[in-house]
Formats: structure tokens, sequence, C-alpha cells
């Protein structure tokens, strides 16, 4: 590529933010692929930017490692590396075309990430009403289906909900302070909804992280159908899941339920990155740092595992561990052993 052609492809802020709002089209493979990547992999980009900047970025790693590049370049080129694996033949696509071309898939690739987005705002908006309460307790007041200015601190429900772990939502002025305003919630003072049991221990905050009730329903809701929310865990042939060959759960997709079921309990009506009542991409981005922060691995892999044997059960036998002193395990062991004898006679 040329110097010109380089200098035509100029960056316009970080790729992994929103680009233009456009609706979605349902037939285009690229907007069907946008779809599944946006709620998977990385839900907020800019897709013509983040393919143009990557196209940019394989060519300087031609002379400087990738690991001499800012950390949100470096996730933004992890994001950008995945994309094109995840699309057969992408890789030759970009590179063979203009940048008109480029930006048209970028464009198509959006389109999917922000209807998909859209869509799911939408129905998670009614559908997370059916599970603030245990089966057969009614919400009181009742809060509207269609109108969500009655929710966020403004309910004692989704308020409890929404608190602050650290904060005691039973604390009259704490309830007063979150409802006014005064106290400002940032994205990355996470709410008690993430917890299981809604209990948050200060001295283990892994504890339960991530492994709410009500997270998986708006997973399953999301990707295996809204009707698999209260029935066995299994991927329908309609669910999203299933369309798309999905047989795990993804850091990313637990980062965009988290972030999706956040704004459906809160009073603001339009999703927007730069809402700064609800501060929603700070709070996505801050559940993904947790969970790619190699400092974490240990409790992150247990978490990706405890995820997907809730979700997808049959597709995860391999991960599962095997009862002491069974048939199996003692397959394995004389397998082992069997193995670790032909590498000791090797030697």
């Amino acid at each position: 590529m040329s110097s010109d052609d380089g200098s035509s492809r100029k960056r316009s802020g970080s790729a992994l933010c929103l680009g233009p709002r456009k609706k979605a089209a349902s037939s285009n493979p690229l907007v069907l692929h946008g779809r599944h990547f946006g709620r998977t992999v990385f839900a907020l980009c800019n897709y013509p930017s983040l393919l143009t900047s990557g196209i940019l970025r394989l060519e300087e790693l031609q002379d400087s490692p990738i690991e001499d590049f800012p950390a949100d370049i470096r996730r933004e080129h992890r994001v950008f590396m995945e994309l094109i694996d995840s699309y057969p033949n992408l890789l030759d696509r970009l590179t063979s075309g203009e940048e008109e071309d480029i930006i048209h898939v970028g464009e198509l690739l959006g389109k999917g990430a922000s209807g998909a987005r859209g869509d799911n705002t939408k129905t998670l908006k009614c559908a997370v009403l059916e599970w603030l309460l245990p089966r057969g307790q009614a919400v009181i007041p009742p809060l509207s289906r269609n109108i969500k200015s009655d929710r966020g601190f403004n309910h004692e429900v989704t308020g409890a909900l929404l608190c602050p772990a650290g904060l005691d939502w039973s604390n009259a002025e704490t309830k007063e302070s979150l409802k006014s305003g005064e106290t400002a919630v940032r994205g990355d003072q996470w709410p008690m909804f993430i917890y299981a049991g809604y209990d948050y221990d200060p001295e283990d905050p892994w504890k339960g992280l991530l492994k709410s009730e009500i997270l998986i329903s708006g997973f399953k809701h999301v990707f295996t159908s809204p009707s698999s929310v209260d029935k066995e865990p299994k991927a329908t042939r309609s669910g999203n899941a299933y369309l798309h060959g999905m047989k795990s759960v993804t850091k990313g997709s637990i980062a965009y339920i988290a972030t999706q079921v956040r704004f459906s309990l809160s009073s603001s009506s339009v999703f927007s990155r730069t809402d700064m009542i609800t501060d929603s991409e700070n709070f996505y981005l801050s559940i993904l740092d947790l969970l790619e922060d190699p400092d974490e691995s240990q409790e992150v892999t247990n978490l990706m595992t405890w995820w997907t044997r809730r979700i997808f059960p049959n597709s995860s036998s391999s991960q599962r561990s095997i009862s002491a002193n069974s048939a199996l395990s003692k397959i394995r062991a004389k397998h082992a052993a069997a193995l670790q004898e032909r590498v000791t006679a090797g030697s």
C-alpha cells in the first residue's frame, strides 16, 4: 500500500466506539455477522474505522510488535483480528478492494451490530419486568412496560438492583442521594444485580460476581430464545446461538448482557454511549477490562466454565469434572499411566 493510500485512510478517533446509528437489513451475510459479532465480541464498534485502522496497522506491525502500542490500540487490534478470523476471506476482500469497499463492508457490519443492539434493548425493556422478583410476587407499585421514567432509582425494586455494590439502598439518605442524582454513579461502580443473590461481599468481591439469575435470564432471552428463560437451557433452532453455531459463552457476550440488563432497569429511554447518567460505555468496558485481565485469568476461566454449563450444558461435557472412583476416571487414569510409561521408555 502506498503512502498516498495510507494518508487517505486517516483514523478518526477510536474504532471501539459507536458510529452513526443506522437501520439494519436482515438478509446480507455481513449484516447478519455484525449482529452476532456485536453481541459476542465487541458491542461498541465504529466498524468502518475498525477495518480501515486495522488494515493500516497490519503494515505498521511489520516494523513494530503489537506490544509497543498503547493498551487501547492493542484491544482494538484484538477485536479487528477476531473479526477477520470469524468471517471467511474477509481479509482478502479488504486488502484487495478500494477504500470505498472497506467502508461499505464496515457499514454493513455496523448495521447488523446496531440493529441487534436496538432489537435487544426494545425486547428486554418489557421482558426484564418478569425477572425482578420471584415468580408469583408482584412489583409494588407496578412498573410500566413501555415507559421507563418510573424505573432506575425512582422505584424501590429497580433502585435496589441498580444500587452500587458497597452502598446501602436501605439507608434513607443513600436512597435519596441516588434518586436525586446528588450521588452520581459511574459505569465502573457495578450494581448489585450482577451478583448472585444480589449479595456483595466486600471481603471477596469475586464471590457471586456476574452469576445472578437476572443475567442468566437476559442471556437466554437474547441468545437461546425468550421462551427458553423458564425452561431447560437449550438453544432452539430459531435462537441466535443456534443460528451462529455458538456453543460456549464469550466474555463479550457477558458484558453485553450485563449492559443491556442494566440499561433496561434504568430510567433512561434511549441507549447512547454519550449518556453520562447511565454511563453504559464505561460500564461495558469495565466489565470487559476485568474479564480480559491476565491477572484474573483463573477466576475468569472458572466464571466462563460456569456460564457455559448454565447456558450450553450439552456442549460443555469436556469441562465437567469426573467423579472420583468412577469407571471413566479409572479409564482416564489408565490411559495417562500408559502414556507416561511410553514417554519414560522413550527417554
